[in-house]
């Protein structure tokens, strides 16, 4: 290239898609390009999109006309399309919006730099093949300063669930090195990073030459005890004895599980393919808490599935009722083409699905407050973020339970710091606190493995 090109990526969906951003920022940054915060000074603008539910594709094709005004004024501009949302969609963003010039799903990133240069030339790009192998082990991630990274441990996904597309737009499961992982969470503690999440679509069947997850959340959380380590998303059916004990036996593992149940009625999700019971994912969640003193659970509920009925919808508010997630993601039922759910028909209406999660996010909210009045007058320690988003006068952070905690803001205090506070109000969404004092993290743990 003759000169530098300025790249703009903005990022839909989920935290794989934020990892999958810095992933090809990291591989346009090998490659001479620079970054810029705006789409209007870049040469490049690229979408990261998700196929999960039809609203995230609508808004992307809103997004692409949106940015046609900026290919109008600078008919130059290269606009590419990356991600689950590349694969499913090729044809229709390449030959009919016309504005597109490349269109590159999630295993063909290496390949973003010759698709550009084709682009510039006047051709189209087009690269949706899936790989069996691709884990982008030697890639470094381009991410800006900051406290938190996302680190994705592997992609793919084998489970088949016959609502999801993601093994389609993202092919099979397969694992990253595993000490290529480490060594990026070394490089990220040498930068002061306070916190990494390990992401996969399943990552309780992470393996590495026989070393399991479990294995990389020991190790990961070895690397740097002032780090903290989470991790998404689990499979009911794969969370093993060996994973709650590891949590329970490392302090900077957060004591905090994201564990999609989707229903709370068996034969929707066996119609799902989950492989798992109610019974065996209620067994499970008894099983993390005697393990686990104060874990925290979130969930997935899909509101809606295919011929689901009210008594199914009853099951599922009974589960929350069971047990009352801290906290959880609630959706309706979106029909993604090409999965076996797609198939089933999309029988329940609007109307129905529309009252249902209502009803879903209205006993969520209570059992989150509920949840949260239990913590008043105790002691946590939070991992302070910086201001609170509504007053320059408060800091914000979370527990190592992923829960959001406003309190005073002190002069001794600095983003990155780890604090001792006590709650003294709680919303269904956020703690608020006093500010005790400055704390050293885990620090028992330190000396006793030093």
């Amino acid at each position: 290239m003759t000169k530098t090109n300025n790249v703009y990526i903005e990022t839909y969906g989920c935290q794989m898609n934020v990892a999958d951003s810095e992933l090809v920022l990291g591989i346009l940054k090998n490659k001479g390009f620079s970054v810029t915060e705006t789409a209007d000074n870049a040469d490049v603008i690229l979408l990261n999109t998700c196929s999960i539910r039809d609203n995230a594709e609508q808004r992307i094709h809103g997004r692409l006309g949106n940015l046609k005004k900026i290919k109008e004024k600078k008919p130059s501009t290269v606009i590419g399309v990356l991600g689950c949302m590349a694969e499913r969609l090729r044809i229709s963003l390449i030959e009919e919006k016309k504005m597109v010039d490349l269109v590159v799903g999630p295993d063909e990133y290496r390949r973003i730099p010759e698709f550009i240069d084709q682009a510039f030339s006047g051709e189209k790009g087009i690269g949706v093949k899936l790989s069996r192998t691709e884990t982008y082990d030697d890639i470094i991630p381009y991410r800006e300063e900051g406290l938190s990274a996302w680190i994705s441990v592997m992609r793919g996904c084998d489970k088949f669930c016959t609502f999801c597309v993601v093994p389609f737009t993202r092919g099979r499961e397969r694992s990253r090195n595993f000490d290529s992982i480490i060594d990026e969470i070394k490089i990220l503690s040498e930068r002061g990073f306070r916190e990494v999440t390990l992401l996969g679509q399943n990552v309780n069947s992470y393996n590495d030459n026989g070393r399991d997850f479990a294995d990389l959340l020991a190790a990961s959380a070895a690397v740097d005890r002032k780090i903290r380590v989470r991790f998404t998303t689990s499979h009911p059916q794969d969370l093993s004895d060996k994973l709650l004990y590891t949590i329970a036996e490392n302090p900077n593992l957060c004591n905090y599980i994201h564990l999609p149940v989707q229903s709370g009625s068996d034969r929707i999700l066996k119609l799902m393919n989950r492989t798992y019971t109610i019974e065996h994912y209620l067994n499970l969640i008894d099983k993390a808490r005697k393990i686990i003193p104060g874990v925290s659970f979130s969930t997935d509920i899909i509101a809606g599935f295919p011929t689901e009925t009210y008594e199914d919808h009853l099951t599922t508010l009974d589960v929350m009722q069971k047990v009352k997630y801290d906290g959880a993601y609630m959706f309706k039922y979106s029909a993604r083409e090409g999965t076996k759910a797609y198939k089933m028909g999309d029988d329940v209406s609007e109307e129905a699905k529309t009252k249902r999660l209502n009803e879903i996010i209205d006993l969520q909210q209570s059992i989150s407050f509920e949840v949260n009045q239990t913590l008043l007058n105790t002691e946590e320690v939070v991992l302070v973020e910086g201001n609170s988003k509504k007053s320059d006068e408060f800091l914000a952070g979370r527990t190592d339970s992923n829960k959001v905690v406003i309190f005073p803001k002190n002069e001794k205090v600095k983003v990155g710091d780890y604090v001792k506070v006590r709650i003294n109000k709680a919303t269904s969404a956020t703690l608020f606190a006093d500010f005790l004092s400055i704390e050293i993290p885990y620090e028992k743990d330190i000396a006793k493995t030093a």
